[in-house]
């Protein structure tokens, strides 16, 4: 396989995974269904750009098609905003007026035919008007996260920061290459399909499948960080954690909070789930029972029972993954005779 065989490839391959992304976006049911709408319409807006590119390289494009492909970045500018305002703002709705900002694409695909792009001065402008389309709205998506900092989750504020820099970098290589700085003109389609991997990576790991799951919560973010401070007094003062039949809806009716907003403050400020924050405090308890002399002939299953441990195997793993320790070697180690 000679290297333009291995480019096209890879190039093809990154559209198809893009494409497939476009249609679970379009079809997935579930939490918000406007931000997944955008989100697919944003990556829809750089695949039809990004398959223009690797086209053009391999066959003989008409004007009009290569319009076509132009007009991609037309919609990628308007769906990537509108992407961050109903992921980060889901209170705010898309109004009828703001169907306007889709107009130039409307326009441009329409009128496709009749655009030059043969290579002209007027095409030379015609291209950079439209990629300054993009750039505009790409500093309105930066200008967006930077507004509302202080109110967006920090999970939802650095996926759709990650996003928005990657577009930046589409369209910083694409300026670059018109401008003769990157001679690679093929280059964007493979930083295109890297870019859709790593999503995609991210999509299947942790991010994307999860970023809706608090979107329509009414939990802001002050609020959730009062919860946790509270949240923690009450683990501190008490040390309910203590208690081995302790539960996320227990708590949550302490607190009288729903269990959804107490599980979501906890996975916000501390990026763990209820369990692992049990854990994490019952691990800092045995750490001091373990050194504390008055506990030196102490049995570690009796140690585990103490904090909260149902038993001593789930102790035992949780520990060591805790402090690379096992409870008998931390006691060796830290305890005194």
């Amino acid at each position: 396989m000679n290297k333009d065989t291995l480019i096209l490839v890879l190039s093809c391959l990154g559209i198809a995974q893009a494409l497939f992304l476009v249609v679970y976006l379009l079809t997935l049911k579930k939490r918000n269904r406007k931000a997944n709408l955008f989100l697919a319409l944003t990556i829809l807006g750089l695949t039809i750009r990004i398959g223009k590119s690797v086209l053009n390289v391999y066959l003989d494009l008409e004007s009009w098609q290569r319009n076509l492909g132009l007009s991609g970045i037309l919609l990628t500018g308007p769906a990537l905003l509108f992407y961050g305002r109903a992921l980060l703002l889901s209170k705010k709705e898309f109004l009828p007026k703001d169907a306007f900002h889709f107009l130039p694409f409307i326009l441009f695909a329409a009128l496709a035919i009749v655009i030059p792009n043969d290579g002209n001065p007027i095409s030379y402008v015609i291209y950079i008007l439209v990629f300054s389309h993009l750039a505009f709205y790409t500093l309105l998506s930066f200008g967006l996260l930077i507004r509302n900092k202080t109110e967006i989750r920090k999970p939802l504020g650095n996926w759709y920061r990650n996003l928005v820099i990657g577009t930046a970098f589409i369209w910083v290589f694409y300026m670059g290459n018109l401008a003769g700085l990157f001679s690679f003109y093929i280059g964007g389609a493979l930083f295109f399909s890297l870019l859709i991997y790593v999503f995609s990576f991210l999509f299947l790991q942790k991010h994307a499948f999860q970023l809706g799951k608090y979107t329509s919560s009414t939990l802001d973010k002050s609020t959730s960080k009062e919860l946790m401070q509270t949240l923690k007094k009450l683990f501190f003062e008490e040390e309910i954690y203590l208690d081995s039949s302790l539960s996320l809806e227990s708590v949550s009716k302490r607190l009288n909070v729903s269990p959804r907003k107490l599980s979501q403050a906890i996975n916000e400020n501390e990026e763990k789930n209820f369990s692992d924050f049990v854990v994490s405090h019952r691990i800092e308890k045995a750490k001091v029972l373990l050194v504390d002399p008055k506990y030196r002939r102490e049995k570690i299953i009796a140690i585990a029972y103490d904090c909260g441990f149902g038993n001593v195997t789930s102790f035992n793993l949780a520990f060591k993954a805790k402090t690379k320790y096992t409870p008998t070697q931390f006691r060796n180690e830290f305890g005194t005779a």
